[in-house]
């Protein structure tokens, strides 16, 4: 069955890689990117690559919450139904540490926004066949201060990522029992693979680009994982495996969900 599938950050790494995977299936792909002639420029060469002439695409920079929330209505504006949405986008070295929220870019990036989008998107997932949810987590993963999620606690490049982490993963684990309809999955695409975040930000690299796009086409599509909702895939183990023990605290994950929701409103 064709699905209409909805990849974040998918210009470049492993989301352009899946992209084109699952495009030479003939799905509906629509790609996402911050700047609209790279996004283009990608739309052509899946296209071309996958002979899918069905490759559409949405500009947003994840670091502005109201470009997210503008990319949120022109997409259920454009798209009818969402079977799979693939929150891929994501940030470890910037420029800057803060955005024009003043909140902490990595937080901002790796989970408010993806937070919103898939908010917005909920009733279009609803509508999806056997819709699934697949959240990009990281083995780097620590206990999230709702301080540094506002914006008002300083932290390194690692806290703030291994944190921002961790609260996706947490939300992705709340998502799955709040949404029953929905199959979540948060996962860990692999340690230090071959892309440009990766080269950025430790330059070097363990394993090919190739293994985390293989494990998002088959928690995609995959019939073997249409009942693992609410389970953490690890793609350094190649099976599940389980989240930091801070992230299964439930009155830990209710305030975390209380303030995002908080902040938001706010914006």
């Amino acid at each position: 069955m064709k699905k209409t599938i909805l990849i974040t950050g998918s210009t470049d790494g492993i989301g352009k890689l899946a992209a084109i995977k699952l495009a030479k299936d003939g799905h509906e792909i629509y790609l996402h990117g911050r700047s609209s002639e790279k996004l283009e420029a990608v739309i052509s060469e899946t296209k071309t690559a996958s002979g899918n002439e069905n490759i559409k695409g949405f500009v947003a920079d994840f670091a502005d919450l109201e470009a997210v929330k503008k990319m949120a209505a022109d997409i259920n504006k454009q798209v009818s139904q969402l079977d799979v949405l693939i929150n891929n986008a994501g940030v470890y070295k910037s420029p800057i540490s803060k955005t024009n929220d003043d909140l902490e870019i990595r937080y901002t990036v790796n989970y408010i926004a993806p937070f919103l989008l898939t908010k917005e998107l909920l009733p279009l997932l609803n509508k999806g066949t056997a819709p699934r949810l697949i959240n990009l987590s990281s083995a780097a993963q620590a206990p999230v201060s709702i301080a540094a999620l506002n914006g008002t606690e300083s932290l390194t490049e690692m806290e703030a990522y291994s944190q921002s982490k961790l609260a996706l993963t947490m939300w992705s684990l709340y998502l799955a029992e709040t949404e029953p309809n929905i199959m979540v999955i948060p996962v860990n695409p692999g340690s230090l693979l071959n892309t440009r975040m990766v080269q950025e930000g430790w330059g070097f690299h363990r394993s090919s680009a190739d293994k985390g796009r293989d494990i998002l086409y088959d928690l995609a599509v995959l019939e073997k994982y249409k009942n693992a909702s609410g389970k953490y895939f690890d793609n350094d183990l190649g099976t599940f495996g389980t989240i930091h023990p801070a992230g299964n605290n439930k009155q830990s994950t209710h305030e975390l969900i209380e303030a995002t929701n908080k902040l938001l409103s706010k914006l």
